[in-house]
């Protein structure tokens, strides 16, 4: 069965003095990330502001016991992220609704 997991997160970078220093440090932990965790990752929201950033994160997979485990990860590595701030997230494990 497939499982999708959803992380979307906010980060406060406060050195960011324009929407470039913005898009570099974005662009290099997005890069990072998918790397390490192989997540789809895309900046969804707060686009103008130049010190936060707003983005979402996706996995699948086939147990929900892994994709916590990735995503617990995911959220240690945005908490220790040393550019910038993790100000907020939420977490979901999205499961197909079975018929029977």
């Amino acid at each position: 069965m497939l499982y999708v997991g959803v992380l979307q997160f906010t980060l406060e970078i406060p050195y960011a003095e324009s929407l470039k220093d913005k898009r570099n440090a974005i662009k290099a932990l997005k890069d990072r990330l998918r790397r390490s965790f192989n997540v789809s990752i895309a900046e969804i929201d707060d686009l103008d502001s130049a010190t936060v950033a707003t983005l979402g994160a996706v996995v699948a997979g086939s147990d929900t016991q892994n994709l916590n485990s990735t995503m617990d990860h995911l959220i240690n590595e945005l908490t220790e992220w040393r550019d910038g701030t993790l100000v907020d997230h939420q977490l979901e494990i999205i499961s197909p609704q079975v018929d029977q």
